[in-house]
């Protein structure tokens, strides 16, 4: 399993029901590894926090419904096939954005909310198209003041 199978991941919940089922014999082993997160904290050269705050994980769905929490400094955000990141481009936001992490195709882009996020939706449709799925995550980040 390719990303992050304990983490917003029904992998580990399916192979559970099948073996619950007991029609197929199987031992499931999982190996810890660098997560996609960790991935796109150093492709950026980045922590995730800063200094006794708070980083928040959760998925595009829930950022469109909830916004950016007025209690997290960071977000990472994982699963947002509609680019959730666009109905903050009014926020004072930073973005860290990662495709195809830790492979040689991946792309990075960094920088305020507001002046990349036409740029980030574009290249993500075209690689999506390219190679026919895209896997991405990104790090918003509020302004420091």
């Amino acid at each position: 399993i390719w990303g992050d199978p304990s983490l917003y991941d029904s992998a580990l919940r399916i192979l559970e029901r099948v073996r619950l089922r007991g029609n197929v014999a199987f031992e499931l082993e999982v190996i810890p590894g660098i997560t996609a997160i960790q991935a796109l904290a150093a492709s950026h050269k980045t922590a995730l926090n800063r200094i006794g705050d708070p980083v928040l994980i959760t998925t595009g769905r829930r950022l469109t419904e909830q916004g950016m929490p007025d209690n997290a400094g960071s977000a990472v955000v994982m699963l947002d096939g509609k680019c959730a990141f666009n109905t903050l481009a009014d926020q004072d936001l930073f973005i860290q954005w990662g495709a195809y992490l830790g492979t040689p195709d991946e792309i990075i882009i960094s920088g305020r909310l507001g002046d990349v996020g036409a740029e980030i939706e574009k290249r993500r449709d075209e690689a999506r198209r390219e190679k026919g799925w895209i896997m991405d995550t990104y790090l918003l980040r509020k302004q420091e003041e």
